[in-house]
């Protein structure tokens, strides 16, 4: 212990003689360490917020939707709607499979709401059945939901999202009041609890909830419906209800086999998978950055200390003639090394982390923190630091005294 202090403060001393091409050296390696642990604490922490939002939207769930919807990246889009989706295939589809729990039908459109003076140009009203909140995992806060008697008697009212309810009442409670949706006033019978924005991008505290026979008969006046969704006895049951349902409806639609199917099908699985594998793309690319700078850094670290033994050939030929071994000058620059890249690793660890806490509290993610790449970091940045030093010591034990003294 008593030599490798020693060395220790030699090595220290030494590097503060090359200030500039130290903190260099250091730099690559932090960078390395860096970018690994926050990249990681990054993609992790967007993996459970997307189980979180798939929870959120239901569990166990598939979306049959009115019309072509087609996948773009992480994202899905609309491409042509249908007016074919009715009460009746609801209620078949209900009926048609053992694989299924629940189903709740519900159409969308956007209305001006006004309130007194205020008034919103374009809102959300969604018609939907008294089970919405259980399928979709989405409950009141404040007041109760709709009930059967509601939807029996097409009752005038409805249910709020808390965006809707401070845009029009402030900090007025909103439970009893009248709005006027389109040209129908309506009773604010409850306020939803608040839930963000879906794994679909939709704000679902900015819509109000109506019941599904009010909506189709005093609102839009339709007989159609844009989704029903169907939530199974298990997850084990997606693939076979996600095939029934397909086939239940193309039956029912008199779709023929060449023909275009007139709804879609939607695995929220689908979306979650597409979302993980942006995710794990964001990861590869993070961690190649990480092995770039460990790289540079090593590269750093070898030429730092090439130069250093080159510069102390005088040092290295004394401490030889009065009796160092080549271990001793070994230890002595893969100690100088590891000490670069053990800065380098400690600073890395502590400012990522301290990165990675500042990022979640300002973008509001759930907080995560990965030991793995933290030891992963750090191991491997004093391991960069020992084999950048192999070649430099190597080359320390062969600088002979003779040669010195000649020089």
């Amino acid at each position: 212990m008593k030599r490798i202090s020693l060395n220790l403060k030699i090595a220290i001393r030494s590097l503060l003689n090359f200030k500039l091409r130290t903190a260099l050296a250091v730099l690559g390696v932090f960078l390395g360490t860096f970018s690994l642990i926050v990249v990681s604490n990054l993609s992790d922490s967007l993996a459970l917020k997307t189980e979180q939002e798939a929870e959120s939207f239901g569990k166990n769930l598939l979306i049959v939707r009115s019309g072509v919807v087609r996948k773009f990246g992480t994202s899905t889009r609309l491409l042509s709607e249908a007016t074919t989706l009715s009460l009746a295939d609801a209620k078949t589809i209900a009926e048609g499979s053992i694989h299924i729990k629940n189903v709740s039908p519900s159409g969308n459109k956007t209305f001006p709401v006004r309130y007194g003076n205020t008034v919103l140009a374009s809102i959300l009203v969604v018609g939907v059945t008294p089970n919405y909140p259980e399928i979709r995992n989405f409950h009141v806060k404040e007041g109760r939901f709709i009930s059967h008697d509601d939807e029996r008697t097409l009752g005038k009212v409805v249910v709020i999202g808390t965006k809707i309810a401070d845009k029009l009442f402030g900090k007025e409670n909103p439970v009893g009041k009248h709005i006027l949706i389109w040209r129908v006033p309506c009773e604010v019978i409850g306020i939803m609890e608040e839930k963000g924005v879906d794994i679909s991008g939709l704000d679902q505290d900015n819509q109000i909830f109506i019941p599904l026979n009010t909506y189709l008969r005093r609102l839009v006046n339709k007989e159609y419906i844009s989704n029903i969704s169907v939530q199974l006895i298990g997850e084990a049951s997606l693939a076979p209800a996600k095939s029934g349902i397909e086939d239940i409806l193309r039956q029912r639609h008199k779709i023929a086999v060449d023909q275009v199917d007139d709804f879609t099908v939607i695995d929220l699985k689908d979306v979650m998978a597409l979302k993980t594998q942006a995710m794990s793309m964001i990861k590869v690319l993070g961690r190649v950055s990480a092995v770039v700078s460990f790289l540079i850094g090593g590269l750093g670290i070898l030429s730092i200390m090439i130069f250093i033994v080159n510069e102390r050939r005088v040092e290295i030929g004394i401490r030889r003639a009065v009796g160092s071994r080549k271990r001793d000058i070994i230890l002595q620059f893969l100690l100088e090394a590891s000490f670069i890249s053990f800065s380098g690793g400690t600073v890395g660890v502590i400012l990522s982390s301290l990165a990675s806490v500042a990022i979640f509290l300002f973008s509001g993610l759930p907080f995560t923190f990965s030991p793995a790449a933290h030891f992963l970091s750090f191991l491997a940045s004093v391991v960069v630091g020992i084999l950048a030093g192999i070649y430099p010591s190597q080359k320390a034990t062969r600088i002979q005294p003779v040669d010195v003294i000649r020089s």
